[in-house]
């Protein structure tokens, strides 16, 4: 056998798993679709719910140089139609004036205390806020989120079952100012409105968002808070409070709008850090896969392994490969195929997405439907930066917070801050 030989059934391998993976996901569909009806409005007479036993909340909000978002995420927080709360900003050392802005909220707002501390990352920020913290409820915000004004409520209303140790909400982008953001707007449906809901519905909901997420603080504190060594904190919180017999739910009510890279650079970097937090949570916790103990949790988390690190890696050297077996004729599909799947695969996207904007009932994101065809390039980015982040694993490259430079824009009139600043009037 040839290396030709060896490399056409390698691509012909690797695109049937490939393919399989992808087919498996279809399941989402109807599962996002079952959710939004087991969700739907309605009243329930004796249902259990944290909501109704109106909780003190601690906010706690980390901060490195964040001068140009941190008075907008505080005043939308305060702006919250559920006042039964308190919030924590923790600076990690800035360097510009976000102390100084901090400092000066908590002077204006009673409900808000600001704590200074060394840099030491974003990890040790929240370790800080958490032991300062006076709520039976902990949620962690970056300081480029803006809260709408309900989001809280649909937060607390998230724990309803007493084994629910965390609520994940629904985060946008908020800069839809770049091509680059229009197209994460865009995506942002599909990973969250349409796959959190179905893993939501399958207690298999692999990470509550460090921009929008709610813990029991007892749960919190007893597994010990967060780890100050590992890039993804949230992800790693999340598979222990799975761990520690809990389960996660998700409220795509819940919203808050962050900004999203707005430059490719920025864009690598956190994909990068994602990336890596995710390899380091894998090597941590790597004894959960699989296991039943952990219900359908342990289950996902093999398949989640699977389509999050092998498939993107075999994705690349299939890409790879390809031009090579053209190029020697021993292409695996004639080119007609070949761009028939190509339309193909655009036309399903187009139709998940217009089914994922209307699952969250955001149907004025479909002027950035134009993006869809950057979705393949997007894809091979992802790819990149993943074998990148194996790379640093690999060589135990420093783990740095490596935080995306804000820029202040706010694309949503609702949320600017004049608007902010009339509804604390």
């Amino acid at each position: 056998m040839t290396i030709l030989d060896l490399a056409l059934a390698f691509v012909q391998v690797g695109g049937l798993i490939i393919l399989g993976f992808g087919a498996v996901k279809i399941i989402y569909v109807p599962l996002a679709l079952y959710f939004n009806r087991v969700h739907r409005p309605r009243p329930v007479k004796h249902k259990y719910s944290v909501l109704s036993t109106q909780p003190m909340v601690s906010v706690i909000v980390p901060g490195y140089n964040e001068a140009v978002v941190i008075t907008n995420c505080v005043e939308s927080i305060l702006s919250s139609r559920y006042s039964r709360l308190e919030v924590i900003l923790v600076d990690d050392g800035s360097t510009d004036s976000t102390a100084e802005i901090m400092a000066a909220l908590a002077e204006e707002y009673h409900r808000v205390r600001f704590i200074s501390r060394a840099n030491a990352g974003k990890g040790a920020a929240l370790n800080t806020g958490i032991k300062a913290a006076q709520g039976e409820i902990l949620m962690f915000v970056d300081a480029d989120g803006i809260f709408a004004p309900d989001t809280m409520l649909h937060m607390l209303a998230g724990f309803d079952h007493p084994k629910v140790g965390a609520v994940c909400g629904d985060d946008r982008p908020v800069n839809l100012n770049r091509v680059q953001t229009m197209m994460l707007a865009v995506l942002s449906h599909v990973g969250t409105g349409l796959v959190r809901r179905a893993l939501s519905l399958m207690h298999c909901l692999p990470i509550v968002s460090g921009n929008i997420g709610a813990f029991r603080a007892d749960l919190v504190r007893s597994v010990g808070g967060f780890h100050e060594d590992t890039l993804g904190e949230d992800l790693e919180l999340t598979w222990r409070v799975y761990k520690a017999g809990y389960r996660v739910n998700f409220q795509p009510k819940a919203l808050v709008y962050a900004e999203s890279p707005s430059t490719m650079g920025g864009l690598w970097r956190q994909r990068v850090r994602w990336s890596r937090g995710l390899l380091q949570t894998l090597r941590l916790h790597f004894g959960m896969l699989g296991k039943t103990t952990y219900g359908t949790f342990g289950l996902f988390l093999v398949f989640n392994a699977f389509t999050m690190v092998l498939i993107p890696i075999l994705q690349l050297l299939i890409l790879g490969i390809l031009p090579f077996l053209y190029a020697a004729g021993r292409g695996p599909i004639p080119w007609e195929v070949l761009a028939i799947l190509g339309w193909l695969g655009l036309f399903v996207s187009f139709v998940l997405i217009v089914f994922s904007i209307g699952l969250n009932g955001s149907w004025r994101d479909l002027r950035f439907l134009w993006t869809v065809p950057l979705w393949p390039f997007y894809s091979v980015f992802v790819g990149l930066a993943l074998a990148s982040a194996i790379v640093k694993e690999l060589r135990g490259s420093p783990a740095r917070w490596n935080k995306l430079q804000r820029t202040g824009v706010v694309s949503v009139t609702a949320l600017d801050s004049e608007s902010l600043r009339e509804s604390l009037a």
